[in-house]
């Protein structure tokens, strides 16, 4: 997402303290790319006026995967968390995921998830500790905690990057720090490719360095730092989806913030642009 969410007020006190659909890495054994999820932050605005409703035209659209977002309605936008799995369900989709903040309500979190049926919790973006080796050090700690306590609900915990922890300090680059220092079987990553590419960093460097450490994606085009339609933008989508094995990659959703018109005419472009590849 592109907005920082304020979502680690609370952190310290977490420092003191089976797959329902085929995957997408089999889908790709399809000549169309199928089983495209979507993270809601999408239709924020639709989300926060009429949940049920825009769920309903998101699934006319062909999405199959559901990822929340966190909002100032709680965890999906004032549904409750059986709620939107069922409606959800009723309409062929799959609350796959989940975007939230780790506090001091964590485990409260991490039930509400489970509840709704989700496979992956991820932690949307990183405090305001400062740019540091150490302090990406000590979110890596929290990371694994986080982790531990969501593997006992059956949750995989991960994080989702933006720009900025690629920034370097003391000669490391700073996500580099965070992979290097978090354990691959609590924490696993959603990369979110339009951010990494904007960043100046290479995708498939990090599936060669790390690979099978991004089940997750935000398939995200961007330009001058903006995200738009698929096509118009900076990323490579066709060659990423290719090497989706190289990453590891089980499911992908589609993020846009910014819209030419509406972020229901914006997903459709993107859903006509995935449909006519040849993967």
């Amino acid at each position: 997402m592109n907005n920082r969410r304020d979502f680690l007020k609370n952190m310290g006190a977490l420092a003191a303290g089976s797959v329902l659909m085929p995957s997408l890495a089999s889908a790709f054994n399809y000549k169309k790319v199928s089983n495209v999820g979507v993270q809601l932050y999408t239709f924020r605005d639709a989300m926060m006026a009429d949940a049920k409703g825009t769920l309903e035209k998101i699934a006319a659209l062909g999405i199959k995967q559901i990822e929340s977002a966190a909002s100032g309605k709680g965890l999906f936008y004032g549904l409750k968390p059986a709620e939107i799995k069922q409606i959800c369900k009723d309409l062929g989709m799959t609350v796959r995921s989940g975007h939230t903040g780790i506090g001091k309500d964590w485990s409260a979190t991490v039930a509400q998830a489970a509840e709704a049926g989700q496979e992956y919790l991820i932690c949307s973006s990183l405090p305001s500790w400062g740019q540091t080796v150490d302090n990406y050090k000590k979110v890596s700690d929290i990371f694994n905690k986080a982790g531990e306590e969501c593997k006992k609900s059956g949750i995989k915990f991960g994080f989702h990057n933006h720009a900025e922890e690629f920034a370097t300090a003391d000669g490391q680059v700073l996500f580099d720090v965070m992979l290097n220092n978090t354990d691959p079987k609590l924490v696993c990553w959603e990369m979110d490719l339009g951010w990494v590419v904007t960043a100046g960093k290479d995708p498939f460097d990090y599936f060669k360095r790390f690979p099978g450490r991004f089940p997750l994606w935000h398939l995200k085009d961007m330009k001058d730092h903006k995200s738009t339609e698929f096509g118009k933008g900076d990323l490579d989508i066709p060659k990423l989806l290719k090497h989706a094995k190289d990453s590891g990659l089980k499911y992908f959703f589609v993020e846009q913030e910014e819209y030419t018109n509406n972020p229901f005419d914006s997903m459709k472009e993107n859903m006509d642009y995935l449909a006519k590849l040849d993967i």
